[in-house]
């Protein structure tokens, strides 16, 4: 798997981000129903690309996230990126995150 993830370079501003899982199981050991299970809106930063390009020299606008920060994400949007049957990837932009958590 690490090796499928290497080999994904986001494009300009994009970033590579796994979702959190969701809890199946309250911390009193009940089991959650799929349904019941909302969706998750934190993430970790899987790869990143070089930043957007200044439209007055050229140059790469630096990205305010790294590889291994933990972020909001919004509900709904990003790019689904399936690398095999278990794990999901999502792309957004930098301008689509909300933020970084500490």
């Amino acid at each position: 798997m690490a090796a499928a993830i290497k080999r994904i370079i986001p494009m300009l501003d994009r970033i590579l981000v796994q979702r959190a899982e969701a809890l199946t199981t309250t911390k009193g050991g009940i089991v959650l129903p799929e349904k019941s299970v909302g969706k998750v809106l934190e993430g970790t930063v899987v790869a990143v690309g070089p930043g957007a390009r200044n439209a007055t020299n050229g140059n790469h606008v630096p990205i305010g996230v790294k590889e291994g920060d933990r972020v909001l994400l919004p509900e709904f949007g990003g790019t689904k990126v399936q690398l095999d049957e278990k794990k999901e990837l999502f792309l957004f932009r930098e301008s689509d995150i909300l933020a970084k958590l500490e």
